[in-house]
């Protein structure tokens, strides 16, 4: 990071910027074609912890996924604009996490529970949740081994 004193070293500040996140971008790449897309999500663990997502079974971020599965996440919170009397006065202050780590997609019929347990409880605060068979079947359950984070305050 360029700018130390911004850079948020301490895991107790990047988990609650992670828990008062309400969305998770994650970006993919297959050769030199880029992609980012924004998804729900639940944490789970520590320093080494896990991201989980929820998708169809189908569709571009799964091919690519199978393609090359080390991508880039990242989560934003805390916006608050500030003005100046110049242009170049103006400013956003935020606080937010980038990290690397390896995706898969969980098979596992309990695992896939599990998955959308702490997706859930991200939202609903519950840790607990029924599903549908019908549902589980057309849902394809994310997890992100997460290798490397950092935050950033400004």
């Amino acid at each position: 990071m360029r700018r130390n004193e911004r850079e948020i070293s301490g895991f107790p500040e990047i988990k609650e910027i992670i828990s008062k996140a309400d969305v998770c971008r994650i970006a993919l790449a297959n050769g030199d074609i880029p992609y980012i897309v924004t998804l729900n999500f639940g944490y789970s663990g520590n320093e080494e912890g896990k991201l989980y997502f929820h998708c169809s079974n189908e569709g571009r971020k799964l091919e690519m996924i199978k393609k090359n599965n080390y991508v880039c996440f990242q989560l934003d919170t805390d916006h608050q604009l500030y003005k100046g009397e110049n242009g170049c006065d103006w400013g956003m202050k935020y606080s937010s996490v980038v990290g690397y780590g390896n995706i898969s997609i969980v098979t596992e019929p309990e695992a896939k529970k599990a998955g959308l347990n702490c997706i859930m409880s991200h939202y609903g605060g519950r840790r607990e949740y029924s599903y549908d068979d019908k549902v589980l079947e057309r849902t394809t359950i994310l997890s992100l081994e997460i290798t490397e984070m950092t935050g950033k305050k400004c």
